[in-house]
Order: structure tokens, then sequence, then C-alpha cells
């Protein structure tokens, strides 16, 4: 069976904890081939497990560890908001409900812009 980056980007991600056996011998194929590739899969590991347990301590060290490796760029664009990622690890908000609601109303409000009054957004929001 061949991959490509797509399925070899699936079955390195937290998400393959159950992989069937083929999967599993390229999966090792691959880390023992690449030693960056082994070491992102992990940090995107532990910083999966780290929002999911809302394990703020944790996250420092994490974010050092991937300021060094082949995720900097990631890591970098955590620590520009770094405030939103901890408030994220503590508080027990999320706009998770409503982020449907707020994709169609940034939807809308891009396909009018320039072009509609207040009374059309109003009414293309409200149907």
């Amino acid at each position: 069976m061949t991959h490509g980056a797509a399925s070899c980007d699936r079955l390195l991600t937290p998400f393959s904890d159950t992989l069937c056996r083929d999967d599993a011998r390229f999966v090792d194929a691959v880390r023992a081939a690449s030693p960056i590739i082994a070491e992102s899969a992990d940090l995107a590991r532990r910083f999966h497990a780290i929002l999911i347990g809302r394990e703020a301590v944790e996250f420092e060290p994490w974010l050092a560890q991937a300021l060094g490796s082949a995720i900097a760029s990631f890591a970098r664009g955590l620590r520009r908001d770094i405030d939103a990622v901890r408030a994220a690890l503590i508080l027990p908000w999320s706009t998770g409900p409503v982020e449907g609601k707020i994709n169609k109303l940034k939807l809308i409000k891009r396909s009018m812009y320039g072009r509609a009054g207040l009374d059309l957004l109003r009414a293309r929001i409200m149907a």
C-alpha cells in the first residue's frame, strides 16, 4: 500500500490510536527513517494531550521544546497568541457551540461587503 502526504499526516496524528497492522508497520518505518518526523509526531501528540487534559503547567516546557524542533513555526504562532492559549487551557469557556453561527456570519458579511446596507444585512443574518 502506498501512502501520500495526507495519509501520512493522518497516520502520525494523535487520532491514529487504532491502526491496522500494515499502517502500524508503515508508521514505525517512517519514524525509524526520520527522527525529525518522529519528534514532530511526538510533539503533536503531547500538544493534543495538553489541550484535551487542560494541563496548563505542561504547556511551557512543551513550547520550549517545540521552539527548537521542526514545528518551530507552529510554536512561534502559539507564542504570539500566548494569552489565548493559556485561556484555552485554564478557562472552562469555549466558542465551540457557536462556531457554525460565527462562520455563517463571516461568510454573509464578506459576500455582501460594500454592496448592501444594514437592513439587508440584518435580514440575511436573521434568515
